[in-house]
């Protein structure tokens, strides 16, 4: 089997194992809030839960990276499963046994198996070349549509399936999409270019790498895209339910804007080879823009939705684009440094977003959450035009 013909089922395999993967964040996000209101005697901390969540997948996407190097991307993923399943064990008896302590250890843990799922972006363009290596991230993002599905719908329909502790049976489920992704990562191949290639040469230094004009800007441009669509994200489950609407239109608020996040990745790739990842990744902050406008017009369920949409559009087009400048800016021996930085830069600052958002949320409300959109949206934006017509690595 050639690599291209390797890096075309690696990419069906991916697919399928985001689609279970990728389904964990929404149930921790419709319920991480909620849960948190129930354990914590303290408002302020209502959204820890989920900001533990994006600790966890800061904190773990170097030694993830680092992992994957020493033992390979399949058996790497098949160790983030182990955390996904223990993450979801240990949250589910936080919530029975009461304990605000225990529930946030596993949301904490749960972001070590995000850090393993998000880096299946990368893995699709492994031997990938040309269109291919263009489109390949776009289709396991694909993944993420189904996700989008799974994990709210997961939320319905198991958030009282054991009585007398509600939520418990929605993170018992999150454990089950772990173990149910371990049979799929056992598909995956590696390259024979990457099996065969010289462990020893690591590259530029990763300084040199970071210095680089585009490259530093895609990650920019990732941390702004990421960073946002959290801070909005981790604040609206809470703020639809603080402003009259029920949980299960908060849940069905996040699939709307999950599905909208994955949705447009069947053109994303195919936008991208036409008109230059830099457009569209500025097209995606607009969006995200426009995505505070509607959400400042109104607080009926409407505006929530048509934000949340907007949001995940935004969201797909602003990251995705980020991500496929971020893999024109390095070598294969330089992959996993250049890799990982860029998702501990972006995740880093999303855990720190989201710890803010629950803080501001409490202290100055919705409103003032996407005003603050603007000015984060514009400090990327003219940089990202200036580099789109002439800069290159």
């Amino acid at each position: 089997m050639t690599d291209q013909a390797i890096a075309k089922r690696n990419i069906f395999v991916l697919t399928a194992a985001q689609a279970l993967g990728a389904a964990s964040p929404p149930i921790i996000i419709s319920l991480g809030g909620l849960v948190g209101q129930q354990l914590s005697s303290d408002p302020a901390l209502v959204t820890l839960p989920v900001s533990l969540f994006n600790l966890g997948l800061a904190i773990g996407t170097l030694p993830a990276a680092f992992v994957m190097r020493q033992i390979g991307r399949r058996n790497g993923y098949l160790l983030g499963t182990g955390f996904g399943m223990a993450a979801g064990l240990v949250a589910a008896f936080g919530i029975f046994s009461a304990s605000f302590l225990i529930f946030c250890l596993g949301t904490f843990i749960a972001g070590f198996y995000a850090a393993y799922v998000q880096s299946y972006r990368f893995a699709a363009t492994d031997a990938a070349t040309g269109e291919l290596r263009a489109k390949a991230i776009s289709w396991v993002m694909i993944g993420g549509l189904i996700a989008a599905i799974i994990g709210p719908q997961l939320v319905i329909w198991t958030r009282d399936a054991v009585p007398g502790t509600p939520y418990v049976g929605s993170f018992l489920s999150q454990a089950a999409l772990a173990l149910m992704a371990v049979p799929v990562l056992f598909l995956l191949r590696t390259p024979k270019a990457t099996m065969t290639g010289n462990v020893q040469d690591t590259g530029r230094p990763l300084i040199q790498i970071l210095m680089m004009p585009r490259y530093m800007l895609a990650v920019a441009a990732g941390v702004v895209s990421y960073g946002l669509m959290v801070f909005v994200m981790t604040a609206a489950p809470i703020a639809m339910v603080g402003h009259g609407h029920s949980v299960d239109h908060a849940a069905l608020g996040i699939q709307w804007h999950v599905l909208a996040m994955f949705a447009p990745s069947f053109v994303t790739g195919h936008l991208m080879a036409r008109f230059g990842k830099e457009r569209i990744t500025a097209l995606g902050l607009l969006l995200i823009a426009v995505s505070a406008i509607f959400a400042l017009a109104g607080l009926q369920l409407v505006h929530f939705y048509v934000s949340l949409i907007l949001l995940g559009i935004g969201w797909n087009f602003g990251f995705i684009g980020a991500t496929a400048m971020v893999t024109d800016c390095h070598s294969e021996a330089e992959r996993g440094k250049a890799q990982g930085a860029n998702d501990f830069l972006i995740f880093g600052t999303v855990a720190a977003a989201s710890f803010f958002a629950g803080a501001l949320l409490h202290a100055s409300g919705w409103q003032t959450i996407n005003w603050l959109i603007f000015p984060a949206v514009a400090l990327i934006l003219v940089p990202l035009v200036w580099q789109s017509v002439g800069c290159s690595c």
